[in-house]
């Protein structure tokens, strides 16, 4: 008898305020969805670090006549001298020692014939293939650390080395990428914040309009004795709903967004970039609908406290 009341109070209850539980559940879906696109987006910065760091390399670059470095000094000419082949077996020599041997996982040699290869299969369709010429181009030694953190040991151990140009962590320029991806999270956050601040004020007019509406139905439910959960129940449960419906739409789109535009077009078009992939939803659905069915129960339970009276 209670349990099948308090249904009815529900559903009477929606059905006086459609219009302002529509806007609920479109407001919490709008703020879940941004909350979602913000863990996300740092779930995003985590995949790509764990993938990229593992693979990226400090690249020692190797004197040629277009280096600036104070490690290259510059010829009658006034070009740069290349660097000699004891100066290249020196580097080497020096990767391979044991002093970093805790450091260096592996390396490989590039050449400048190698380099400019490299450099026409990635950008032979732009105008740059044109304008770069192989003697442009140094002879590199690519390492990979058994540590990517380690790189300030690779810098300062060979920075200073004859017929060294310079050292350089590629980790940085993925930096870059990370911090772009992270202020769009920050974004992201700041927007949901606004919008669930709207949603929780939403909630709590609807509950008091509710509230006011239905009055003489709860007048008369204090005085035959009704307890104060009972008559309380059907309004917080209202807000609950509502909210809990907008967790759930914003669960949908933000997998079909994962499924449909990043695993089935970026990821597909990308495949050296480690995407996430749908089942990251599988820890932000439940999270994005405690959210929404939390704010909207507290929201509700304090609107009740004050406007209505048991």
């Amino acid at each position: 008898m209670r349990l099948s009341f308090v249904l009815s109070e529900i559903f009477s209850g929606l059905r006086r305020n459609l219009s302002m539980v529509v806007s609920v559940i479109l407001v919490t879906f709008v703020s879940l969805s941004f909350v979602g696109a913000a863990g996300l987006l740092q779930a995003q910065v985590t995949q790509m670090k764990g993938y990229w760091f593992d693979k990226v390399q400090v690249a020692v670059y190797l004197c040629n006549s277009t280096s600036v470095s104070a490690n290259c000094p510059v010829g009658a000419d006034g070009a740069a001298t290349p660097v000699s082949e004891s100066q290249r077996t020196a580097v080497e020599d020096a990767l391979k020692s044991d002093e970093m041997k805790s450091y260096v996982a592996m390396y490989e040699y590039e050449s400048p014939e190698e380099a400019y290869k490299h450099f026409q299969e990635q950008f032979g369709n732009s105008s740059m293939a044109d304008l770069v010429k192989p003697d442009q181009l140094p002879a590199s030694f690519r390492i990979k650390l058994v540590d990517p953190e380690k790189y300030q040991v690779i810098n300062e151990r060979f920075s200073t080395m004859p017929g060294v140009d310079q050292v350089a962590d590629q980790r940085q320029y993925l930096d870059k990428v990370f911090q772009l991806i992270n202020v769009a999270s920050i974004v992201a956050v700041i927007i949901a914040a606004v919008m669930i601040v709207c949603a929780v004020l939403l909630v709590a007019t609807t509950i008091r309009l509710s509230a006011f509406t239905r009055r003489r139905e709860t007048g008369i439910m204090r005085l035959v004795g009704a307890s104060k959960s009972v008559i309380q129940l059907p309004f917080v449960l209202e807000g609950v709903i509502a909210a809990a419906i907008g967790a759930i739409l914003a669960s949908g789109v933000l997998w079909a967004v994962l499924q449909f535009v990043v695993t089935d077009r970026l990821a597909a078009e990308n495949p050296q970039v480690a995407f996430i992939d749908p089942t990251e939803m599988f820890w932000v659905a439940p999270l994005l609908i405690l959210i929404g069915v939390l704010l909207a129960g507290l929201s509700s339970l304090l609107t009740l406290r004050r406007y209505l009276k048991v």
